[in-house]
């Protein structure tokens, strides 16, 4: 049986579906969802412009709204990565 091999960053698991990137291990306490907002072409790439970075309980049972900790708008994939990462640190 294979491990499934995710990218990671800094350490952590990252998985991306549609326009919703998930940071962090499933099996611990708090996830950061990332969900994409708009996007914009520079030199023929799709970048990410606008960004919805929310630290998450884990815990699949709750309901979402009950799930989120904390949420902020950022206006770049890096910078919404970096908050992500230092959320989850300090969680």
């Amino acid at each position: 049986m294979s491990e499934e091999k995710f990218l990671t960053y800094k350490g952590k698991p990252l998985v991306r579906k549609g326009n919703e990137i998930y940071y962090g291990d499933m099996s611990e306490k708090h996830v950061v969802r990332f969900e994409i907002l708009s996007t914009s072409n520079k030199d023929n790439l799709e970048i990410a412009d606008k960004v919805l970075v929310e630290l998450l309980l884990s815990d699949n049972k709750l309901p979402k709204k009950d799930r989120v900790v904390k949420s902020i708008e950022r206006d770049s994939l890096f910078s919404a990565l970096d908050m992500g990462f230092t959320w989850l640190e300090r969680a």
